[in-house]
């Protein structure tokens, strides 16, 4: 029904072809939306103006009440009547709805208008006006209680706040773009007051629709009662309508412009005609700081060189921040996850100050976003959220493809801005020390992130990390782990020491700081020089899942080594799952592991992943016989992905069903040709 939903909604499914969806008595979208958990925006926005129109009313309340997750994926740039509509649809789902969670991915050119402003509607800030339709809910919602004036200023505090690093770059950005539209604005033309019932007159007299335009970006001054800007089009009011005709014919103004796909200089030219003739100086996107298209080059650079100069707090400039008090605080969701989504940095400021008070945000995913040095500026919002009363953010997964820090560093800077954090995921894929052209070469981390101090204990009690190439200093990672205590899970990826001795250090540290540890994960590491650190490992009566994937174990003295590995886990009686995915364990190693099943074995192992292993079906089928034999009866679950199987299918199939009498098994029907070159290797 959710997909049926979408379908509908989209256009998809021809609702013409079957009589009994085209019942005037019957809406399809409305009969399917309670079933719906999960709506994904694409493209233009579509479907956004269908869900807010008045047919609709139904569809969306019940939407509101059904609908968790709202995903926006490949978005391109949209017009000003989808993004009003976006607008109303985010308030209703958001602010007077069930959702909690807003993820957004696949968006290369992000257009700045349209992600800042679902940044703040997710945030729950709220503009009334805004050339929008009253909300009939917030209407109800104000005759009960009145508004809390601390509710709409969350972000700023009292009326003369300390601004932290992000709120100092906001404002010397804010200046800076105004110091540049005021050498390119053209002389002012004396501006006149509108009025709805001007407006309706000028529109009655040029033949326009009134309900369609009377709520355009055009007129949107009218609700809030501020004065039309010099930029906007004259045709909006009787008074200078006979002015304006005079320049252009009347039906010209109402044609919108074509839209241009996947063209940054589109997204710049549609970004600065809102700012000079849609957008209030009170609006949604002001009360954070000024949002208009991306800068060319050379501003980039002047931005971020007086963003810098705002983080020292040297920029006189950096006084006033716009007031919040206008906006309202309203619902807000609880989790926030951006892929593949390039934040410059006006949309990486507008997050930081957005987060430095978003308590009720508890879990909060960045893939590949390109933050360069924004990081500094992100670990001082999430200081600032640590020390909010309420904060409730408990997982950040963090993913980038370079950082200006080393990994370590970073994760000592996070764990100490957020010791309240329960998972921390963290990924760079390759080590560099360039950053944003943007931001001058000098300008290095501040002293309050790294530092030398100890770090405190924190509450971490699952944390993963991926590595980029390199050696990576064993006495950072072990800082981590010990102020880790409550750590239950870690999961290292792609992780290089400088010798055996600096790994085997680690493991030192998990066994004394780290006794709630039940799950470890080695990922892509290099474990042929370390087998009497894995067998300590083994060894380890506090783990209950242990996975080495692709970390090479058997590839010198496995004749030595795995009979003191078997001999390791029968003498295990805690451990219940070993994943050993890439080893080339082979047929030799598969019968060596049967013995961790015998009678004389004390080991409580339900879980063995071989996928990977280089097995053949004789191999397979030898294992089962000595399950059988050895009497274990069921031991849980054993994978058999990308192993050598289909080389004699009979054979396979006979391993599989005598197994499938002890174990329950996963397996695939993989073409073992294309592990040709792996097969060479082994001969």
């Amino acid at each position: 029904m959710e997909a049926f939903f979408s379908h509908v909604l989209r256009g998809t499914i021809d609702v013409s072809s079957d009589k009994r969806l085209c019942d005037q008595r019957f809406s399809p979208l409305l009969h399917s939306s309670r079933h719906v958990r999960q709506l994904t925006i694409c493209n233009m926005l579509q479907g956004a103006t269908e869900l807010v129109a008045e047919p609709n009313r139904r569809v969306l309340e019940t939407l509101a009440s059904s609908l968790h997750t709202l995903k926006f994926r490949h978005l391109l740039f949209s017009d000003v009547a989808a993004q009003q509509s976006l607008r109303q649809l985010l308030h209703q789902l958001i602010h007077h709805g069930a959702v909690s969670q807003v993820s957004l991915y696949s968006w290369p050119v992000p257009e700045s208008a349209l992600f800042i402003l679902i940044l703040t509607m997710s945030a729950g800030f709220w503009q009334s006006g805004h050339g929008s339709l009253p909300c009939r809910l917030c209407g109800e919602a104000s005759r009960g209680r009145a508004p809390s004036r601390d509710e709409g200023s969350l972000l700023l505090g009292s009326r003369r706040p300390r601004r932290d690093a992000a709120e100092r770059c906001a404002a010397a950005l804010m200046a800076t773009r105004r110091k540049s539209e005021v050498k390119q604005m053209p002389r002012a033309v004396p501006t006149t007051r509108v009025t709805r019932r001007s407006t309706q007159e000028s529109l009655a007299i040029g033949g326009t629709d009134s309900k369609r335009e009377l709520y355009s970006p055009a007129t949107s001054y009218e609700a809030s009662g501020t004065k039309q800007p010099s930029s906007a089009p004259a045709a909006t009011s009787s008074a200078s309508s006979s002015t304006s005709s005079k320049r252009a014919p009347a039906s010209s103004a109402s044609q919108p412009k074509p839209l241009k796909r996947f063209k940054r200089a589109a997204g710049k030219k549609g970004a600065r005609t809102r700012q000079g003739s849609g957008a209030e100086s009170e609006d949604l996107y002001d009360f954070v700081f000024i949002v208009a298209g991306e800068k060319e080059d050379g501003e980039e650079m002047e931005i971020g060189e007086v963003a810098c100069g705002a983080l020292d707090g040297s920029d006189p400039s950096c006084l006033g921040l716009p007031a919040l008090e206008a906006s309202q605080r309203f619902r807000s969701i609880s989790t926030l996850e951006l892929f593949t989504v390039p934040l410059s940095t006006e949309a990486a400021l507008t997050l930081c100050h957005l987060l430095s008070s978003w308590v009720s945000l508890e879990s909060l995913t960045l893939s590949y976003n390109g933050l360069g040095s924004n990081i500094f500026r992100l670990l001082d919002s999430l200081r600032a959220l640590s020390s909010q009363a309420g904060c409730r953010l408990r997982a950040l997964h963090l993913s980038d493809l370079f950082s200006p820090l080393p990994i370590l560093e970073l994760t000592r800077a996070i764990v100490r801005a957020l010791p309240l954090l329960r998972v921390l995921s963290i990924r760079v894929d390759h080590p560099s020390q360039r950053d944003n052209p943007a931001v001058p070469e000098n300008a290095g981390p501040p002293s309050h992130i790294i530092g030398d101090e100890e770090i405190p204990e924190n509450c971490l009690e699952q944390l993963e990390m991926g590595f980029p190439r390199g050696a990576q200093p064993a006495p950072l990672l072990c800082s981590v782990l010990k102020a880790s205590g409550s750590l239950q899970q870690l999961s290292l990826d792609s992780a290089t020491f400088a010798s055996p001795q600096d790994f085997g250090l680690v493991l030192q540290t998990l066994k004394e700081y780290n006794l709630s540890l039940k799950r470890l994960s080695f990922h892509d590491m290099n474990l042929a020089d370390c087998q009497s650190e894995v067998l300590f490992l083994l060894q380890n009566l506090t783990l209950q899942e242990i996975t080495f994937s692709f970390c090479r174990l058997f590839e010198k003295r496995p004749a030595q080594f795995l009979p003191e590995m078997v001999a390791a886990m029968k003498g295990n009686s805690t451990l219940k799952g070993l994943r050993l995915p890439g080893n080339r364990l082979g047929n030799a190693g598969l019968l060596a592991l049967a013995d961790v099943f015998s009678e004389d074995s004390s080991s409580s192992l339900c879980q063995l992943d071989i996928s990977s292993n280089c097995i053949k079906p004789d191999g397979l089928l030898e294992f089962a016989k000595r399950l059988e034999r050895w009497g274990r009866g069921a031991f849980g679950h054993l994978r058999l992905f990308q192993n050598w199987l289909d080389q004699d299918a009979v054979t396979a199939r006979e391993a599989i069903r005598r197994l499938r009498a002890t174990c329950h098994v996963v397996s695939d029907s993989w073409d073992s040709s294309q592990a040709f070159a792996d097969y060479v290797s082994t001969m």
